[in-house]
């Protein structure tokens, strides 16, 4: 099969910046569901914030779409990203879900029970393999390949380059001439400076909010679909106007205990008022959902009997004005 090579303008743009560095490859470790059948876009579409038909649509339609999976009550339970594996409106929808292999027993779980008499079948699919590919050179995009099976960008921000998905195995240099495997923790870096969130570390079933995670600004939420689970709390927070947290990127300047910092750290302000709570991170990076009125003071996480200092900052490919 061929590989299905997409970029969208801006992507080029920022690939173009990058001039003269090779692609970095870097292997995730995100589990890929197959959903085939007649059904497959309607199932999901009521199970998942963004709008799934445009997946089945006729015409220009997407090759991938970021979703969040929420609960009775509004809080995300699964971030997923959707990919369209079927070519026309002609072949049975295919589509592939990524999610944390974590939580792949869970999402099945979760999507069977819902299946009912649905049209459609639900498989793992582990003899394939996904790759985030941070890209150098616009040259380095391939004109034809055996081994892959999608290669697209990222739907959730331009600053995290492309998707690739392939046969367990497959030689990357003959996909992406020129490309070399990079160190997944780099990966996970670039993803905290980006404030870019990814898992059950950075979204903690049943707790973290879809808005409040950001999801409106990563292309993840339809606000004209219908109906689908856990859509009135995330609706009605949309329609009032008001998000008074965000998950926001984080940076410690100063050195870190031994053992790191804990997942869930409360952080305080100089005065001592609750801000927010550390999320997960990787060195010197991290991600926390933080009060916005807090986002230019100051900022702590008390350990042990001592303080380590945080800063936060609003990521660049944040739509102008969002932080307030």
């Amino acid at each position: 099969m061929l590989v299905r090579a997409i970029t969208a303008p801006g992507l080029r743009r920022w690939c173009q910046s990058q001039r003269g560095a090779a692609a970095a490859c870097f292997p995730l470790g995100r589990a890929l569901l197959g959903v085939r059948g007649a059904e497959a876009a309607a199932f999901l579409q009521g199970l998942l914030t963004n709008d799934v038909t445009q997946l089945v649509a006729e015409g220009d339609a997407p090759p991938a779409l970021y979703a969040h999976a929420l609960n009775v009550q509004g809080r995300c339970l699964y971030d997923v990203i959707l990919y369209r594996l079927h070519r026309s409106t002609a072949e049975e929808p295919h589509i592939l879900l990524e999610c944390d292999s974590s939580v792949l027993d869970s999402i099945q779980q979760h999507l069977k029970l819902y299946k009912i008499r649905r049209k459609v079948t639900i498989s793992p699919c582990p003899d394939l393999s996904l790759w985030a590919v941070i890209p150098g050179d616009t040259s380095s995009l391939p004109k034809c390949a055996d081994r892959a099976l999608l290669l697209t960008p990222d739907p959730r921000a331009e600053v995290m380059g492309w998707r690739l998905i392939a046969k367990k195995g497959a030689n990357l240099a003959e996909i992406i001439p020129g490309s070399q495997v990079g160190d997944v923790q780099d990966y996970h870096r670039h993803r905290y400076k980006q404030g870019i969130p990814e898992g059950v570390k950075d979204l903690p079933p049943g707790v973290a909010l879809p808005l409040e995670s950001n999801l409106a600004f990563m292309n993840g939420i339809s606000f004209t679909k219908g109906c689908y689970i856990g859509q009135e709390l995330t609706a009605r927070t949309h329609h009032m106007g008001v998000i008074r947290k965000r998950l926001l990127p984080v940076t410690f300047p100063g050195p870190l205990p031994p053992a790191g910092v804990p997942e869930g750290a409360d952080i305080l302000t100089q005065a001592g008022k609750r801000a927010g709570k550390f999320r997960a991170g990787g060195g010197q990076l991290g991600i926390a959902l933080l009060r916005l009125a807090h986002l230019h003071e100051p900022l702590c996480i008390p350990l042990h009997g001592d303080s380590v200092e945080l800063r936060a900052a609003t990521p660049e490919w944040w739509p102008k004005g969002a932080a307030k």
